[in-house]
């Protein structure tokens, strides 16, 4: 090899070298924001994946690059309640949480656990986006440590099924055995209306509801469809007795450590995603993917405005004595600034 064209090669080695480091460089400078949430990474799939979807696509070309989003989904990192502790202490940024993983990290969300307090899907909109989710976002923060970035919507409302009858009065509930998750406030539920609540874990309800352990259950539609139980329960009562949102929090170091402008691009891609997340959940209701489907195996009844009013009376009660019996003055607080909140969506 002559003398040129060694020069020449060494100077091409040299710019690559430079550009690789150079590439390296913004690599390491790009701030990582790690994304847990607990259904598969498809927008069109469930509530969670479009969030997670939109969110990453938003952040990444609203910080052009500066902030990227690496996502874990399907509970990838551990349970969601062991997922929430690792956002609290920065091991990952932020997290997607459900009510029931939330409520080990901070108890007082069990005040939204209220039976038959919204009219209608609609009215939960105005309620976490307005004055009251300012209340409730402020008082995660103080006592968790976290920032709140919103509360996106986990499926819609929670109906019943079961295998015995159909559900048309709260004379109907009684003796039936219905799964839960292990919270006070779900149990109460079902107990007052003279059902008997079961604790079971999520891994074990089909199999529960297959042999009888469980006559019936509760969740929101997508949920019923994705898990398959109309091939173990036969009737579905839309009671729309239930709403948990999910509960989207991030590091407050990682947050700090993001730039004025940087933080207001994630607050309106978290924004722009739970929006997203809602419309799915939207679709896949009244998709072949949601009711319709649910419809050709189970026969299917919806509560009338009368028939809640009578379910209300029993339960509503019962699990506002819980919450202020459980929580105090400070419970009875956010619980009417809840009810005000709803009262004012209608």
């Amino acid at each position: 090899m002559n003398m040129k064209l060694m020069s020449k090669v060494c100077v091409v080695l040299t710019l690559s070298i430079f550009t690789i480091i150079g590439a390296a460089g913004v690599a390491a400078a790009a701030k990582t924001i790690k994304l847990h949430h607990l259904n598969k990474d498809d927008p069109f799939d469930n509530p969670t994946g479009a969030m997670a979807t939109v969110f990453k696509s938003l952040v990444e070309a609203g910080t052009n690059g500066s902030v990227m989003v690496q996502t874990f989904p399907n509970g990838q990192l551990g349970k969601d309640a062991e997922v929430l502790q690792q956002v609290k202490a920065g091991v990952i940024q932020s997290g997607i949480h459900s009510v029931g993983g939330f409520a080990s990290g901070y108890p007082l969300i069990g005040v939204l656990d209220i039976p038959f307090a919204f009219p209608n899907i609609s009215a939960t909109y105005p309620v976490f986006d307005g004055s009251f989710g300012k209340k409730l976002s402020a008082d995660i923060e103080k006592k968790t440590g976290m920032h709140v970035l919103g509360f996106g919507d986990s499926g819609g409302f929670f109906q019943m099924t079961n295998s015995k009858r159909p559900i048309q009065t709260p004379a109907d509930m009684q003796g039936l055995k219905i799964r839960t998750m292990g919270l006070d406030t779900h149990k109460t539920i079902i107990s007052s209306l003279g059902g008997q609540p079961a604790a079971i874990a999520w891994s074990e309800v089909y199999t529960a509801l297959q042999t009888g352990v469980a006559d019936g259950q509760m969740n929101p539609i997508p949920i019923i469809a994705f898990a398959k139980f109309d091939e173990v329960q036969g009737y579905l009562t839309l009671t729309g007795h239930l709403f948990a949102p999910y509960v989207w929090v991030m590091n407050q170091k990682f947050w700090d450590s993001l730039t004025p402008a940087e933080q207001e691009v994630v607050t309106w891609a978290a924004k722009s995603a739970i929006v997203a997340g809602r419309g799915m959940g939207r679709v896949i209701e009244a998709s072949e993917r949601g009711l319709p489907a649910l419809s050709k195996r189970m026969k299917v009844n919806a509560l009338s405005a009368e028939q809640k009013a009578q379910f209300q009376q029993m339960a509503m009660p019962k699990v506002k004595a819980l919450i202020v019996e459980k929580f105090g003055s400070e419970g009875e607080d956010m619980l009417n600034a809840f009810l005000e909140a709803v009262k004012a969506a209608q």
